[in-house]
């Protein structure tokens, strides 16, 4: 199970690890321009409302993990270390030139993690897939 699995998972328990693919089929980011394809995503099944249930997750309230992928992860209870966020960053295929750690860097990061829990079903506010 890859690093975006366990994400999901704490997000969906209930999700078959198996039918989760990390990497959306959605057009390379303007932050990675010659990412390569990824492969087509399993059908979407609905799975829930995302910000409802990270709301509810307890520390939410003195996260931000609207916008950093640190308190995602946090508030997830999952390593949140530059070293796993490469990890998760080659799963999601990062081709781009920022500085891994770094603030473009980070937030290209969070919003693939954001565009790959709605390639998989769950279902997110526009602006977290911005």
């Amino acid at each position: 199970m890859g690093f975006f699995s366990n994400i999901f998972a704490k997000i969906f328990p209930s999700a078959k690890a198996e039918d989760i693919v990390a990497a959306p089929p959605a057009a390379a980011s303007a932050a990675a321009p010659a990412a390569p394809t990824a492969p087509a995503g399993p059908a979407s099944i609905p799975l829930g409302e995302v910000a409802p249930i990270l709301d509810a997750m307890p520390g939410a309230k003195g996260l931000n993990w609207r916008t950093s992928i640190v308190d995602l992860l946090k508030l997830l209870g999952l390593d949140s270390s530059l070293a796993a966020r490469k990890e998760l960053a080659a799963e999601l295929l990062y081709s781009g030139n920022d500085e891994p750690g770094s603030a473009a860097w980070n937030i290209w990061l969070h919003k693939q993690v954001m565009r790959s829990i709605a390639a998989n079903g769950g279902t997110l506010p526009p602006d977290l897939l911005d």
